[in-house]
């Protein structure tokens, strides 16, 4: 009698095995399925500029935005997540270099990459925040792209992207989302807004923060982030909000200089403090005003 109930336990422990392996299957085939399909993403027209105006705000920007810490000060890319465990991340080169994923780019295609998360041929882009350029004004768009065509030509190579089996899995099934996935496309690009130290300002300036603390900015854990990244924190007044440490707008923007809070702590270094640091006063101190002025909503509610 118990040798038949081991075997019997033993039999349906092998078609829970077989039935797991074949639905991971189905979803990491379906999960290609996804990545292999084509958006159609109605675009306004948007003026080329070269102007040392436009060079001087789109380098501004790719300092300031999280661009060269995927792609690098030099824009020719780099490996910004390796785990050692099959998952790591290599943005590609975009400099002017011929040998660049963006080499041949028109203005659309530049927009769709940025803005949209979508590849020039349709396909969506599997790891770019455009989540957090989607609001980009035409003129800071143009700007942008006027600051890496004149970057010099630089040796780099194209994306590489590993993902393990699990996650492709958890991609299939809709656990994780590809960079075209976390946009409402319908949106127009966001009208300009007076750059000064303004909760106005400030709401522009947030744009760039949703990706990992969420679209109300209320933090929790980030989607498709490696798994043993903290989850963001509340950068709403509501309870367990990180703006409590921040008296002021000083304390604030010390932070974002230094990485380190009032108290001397340091704050996780999964924030990207190269970027952060290199926003002016104008820029911190508006995106200060304007956490303090949203509702408050509970951590981790993104």
């Amino acid at each position: 009698m118990k040798k038949t109930w081991l075997k019997r336990a033993g039999y349906g422990l092998l078609a829970l095995i077989a039935l797991s392996a074949t639905a991971i299957a189905v979803l990491v085939a379906y999960g290609h399925l996804k990545a292999s399909r084509k958006l159609e993403i109605r675009l306004e027209a948007v003026a080329a500029r070269s102007d040392a105006a436009a060079v001087e705000r789109g380098g501004y920007l790719f300092r300031s935005r999280g661009c060269t810490d995927c792609h690098g000060n030099d824009g020719a890319g780099r490996t910004f997540v390796d785990d050692g465990r099959g998952l790591r991340l290599h943005a590609p080169n975009i400099t002017p270099a011929r040998s660049s994923a963006t080499a041949d780019y028109r203005m659309e295609d530049w927009d769709r990459s940025i803005r949209h998360g979508v590849a020039p041929g349709g396909r969506p882009l599997m790891i770019m925040p455009s989540e957090d350029y989607n609001r980009l004004t035409n003129d800071d768009f143009a700007a942008l792209v006027a600051y890496l065509r004149q970057m010099p030509a630089a040796e780099g190579d194209l994306a590489q992207i590993s993902l393990p089996l699990p996650v492709r899995a958890l991609y299939g099934a809709g656990f994780i989302q590809d960079a075209a996935q976390t946009i409402d496309h319908t949106l127009a690009p966001a009208a300009p807004v007076p750059e000064a130290v303004s909760a106005t300002h400030g709401a522009y300036v947030a744009n760039a923060c949703i990706g990992c603390h969420g679209p109300g900015l209320a933090g929790g854990r980030i989607p498709g982030a490696p798994p043993d990244w903290p989850a963001a924190a509340n950068l709403t007044p509501g309870d367990g909000s990180a703006l409590a440490r921040y008296a002021d707008a000083k304390a604030f923007v010390a932070m974002m200089r230094s990485g380190q809070r009032p108290d001397g702590s340091t704050v996780s270094t999964v924030m990207p403090f190269g970027s952060l640091k290199a926003m002016s006063d104008v820029d911190l101190e508006a995106l200060f005003l304007h956490l303090r002025s949203l509702a408050p909503r509970a951590a981790g509610s993104r």
